[in-house]
């Protein structure tokens, strides 16, 4: 894997993937950020990581882009089936929750919600 410039493993394969070691952040976390051109330092900030981590982590990406870029993608992806799959599974509770009376008491607050989200829409 890569090494820090303390002489520390920096990368790690963990069950999770490609991770920055003494966190649970990936190397796909980071990709995110990548792939919408953030700069290293908003990474850092986004992701609660040192100079060294953001660093180690883009150096490790350069290095070994089409194997990173390639789990990157299959990690999109298995993300989007889970995603279908549980919307699919909470499709009938969803309805069903969304069919029940507000409860007593929450009128303007529903009102309110309601009148934002008009607003949202109509701007769109």
């Amino acid at each position: 894997m890569t090494l820090a410039s303390n002489g520390q493993v920096a990368i790690i394969r963990t069950e999770r993937g490609l991770t920055i070691a003494g966190t649970r952040i990936t190397l796909y976390d980071v990709m995110d950020y990548v792939t919408e051109q953030y700069p290293p330092k908003f990474i850092r900030a986004m992701l609660s990581l040192t100079d060294e981590q953001v660093n180690s982590a883009l150096s490790y990406i350069n290095a070994h882009r089409t194997e990173v870029e390639a789990e990157y993608h299959l990690v999109l992806k298995e993300t989007e089936e889970l995603r279908q799959y549980y919307e699919k599974q909470n499709q009938e509770r969803t309805a069903r929750i969304a069919a029940k009376p507000p409860k007593p008491g929450t009128e303007a607050i529903r009102a309110k919600l309601q009148a934002e989200r008009a607003k949202l829409e109509s701007q769109a």
